[in-house]
């Protein structure tokens, strides 16, 4: 969620749980302006925290002027000094895949089961893995403009409540695996606002929850793969917004249990 509204946002999706003390809202709101400024972001997300069993790991998202090329993560374990994940590669991923078994730690340079993969490269594929998986943009919010970069559509004034309560108006804010294939599905979408995958086409099915709270004047969903992402959009605003609070682990029994 944007770090300019942190507290707005994050009275939004209380109904999770998810919250933060006073001292870590305020760090936050100080820090992040100072990681803007530092590395040249557009913007600052508050993307979460993942729990671990010494120190909690809370993680920022810096975007650059194309919202899906360029993102960079960073950890904190007090909201105020910051580190710089490195990019999750293929091979990263495959060697995290195989090793990592247990719960985070707290500590970076804590290796994995004996293995060459320590602590910092799994925290930087688990956030790669959610973001691929449970991020979430309502139907709109973003664009892509002729140059083909992906940005804030500033036009975007919320879905309407009726619209709000389909899982079809909310999109996955990762490159589409699944693009339009035949001329009649590609003749009835708008080219600049639905180039992302969808969250009904989701497998399994039924691997989201969506509520309407605060006296049905929020959208909230709810991953039921990674439990603890929660997402929320106030229809008829452009406020929109997701965060992470969990132990960073996939919800593997999933398809066993819808």
């Amino acid at each position: 969620m944007d770090s300019s509204v942190l507290s707005y946002s994050l009275e939004l999706v209380a109904g999770s749980g998810i919250t933060l003390s006073v001292e870590q809202r305020a760090a936050l709101q100080t820090s992040v302006v100072l990681l803007k400024k530092n590395y040249k972001f557009h913007r600052v997300l508050f993307w979460g925290k993942i729990l671990g069993i010494k120190k909690d790991y809370f993680i920022a998202q810096g975007r650059g002027e194309d919202e899906m090329q360029g993102k960079k993560n960073l950890y904190s374990f007090n909201c105020m000094d910051w580190f710089l994940l490195p990019l999750a590669t293929d091979s990263m991923i495959e060697a995290v895949t195989k090793a990592a078994k247990s719960r985070f730690i707290g500590d970076p340079s804590a290796m994995e089961n004996e293995s060459t993969v320590n602590e910092e490269s799994r925290l930087a594929v688990t956030i790669h893995q959610i973001d691929e998986e449970a991020s979430v943009v309502p139907r709109g919010a973003l664009v892509k403009n002729p140059h083909g970069l992906v940005q804030i559509n500033r036009s975007f004034g919320g879905l309407p409540h009726s619209e709000a309560r389909r899982l079809d108006n909310f999109l996955h804010f990762s490159k589409a695996k699944n693009p339009k294939k035949t001329v009649l599905e590609v003749g009835v979408v708008n080219q600049t606002i639905d180039f992302l995958d969808v969250l009904v086409d989701d497998i399994p099915k039924g691997s989201w929850s969506l509520q309407l709270e605060c006296a049905s004047n929020v959208c909230v969903l709810r991953s039921l793969l990674w439990l603890g992402l929660t997402f929320f959009h106030v229809p008829m605003t452009p406020q929109h917004g997701y965060m992470y609070i969990g132990d960073g682990k996939k919800n593997l029994d999933l398809p066993f249990v819808l």
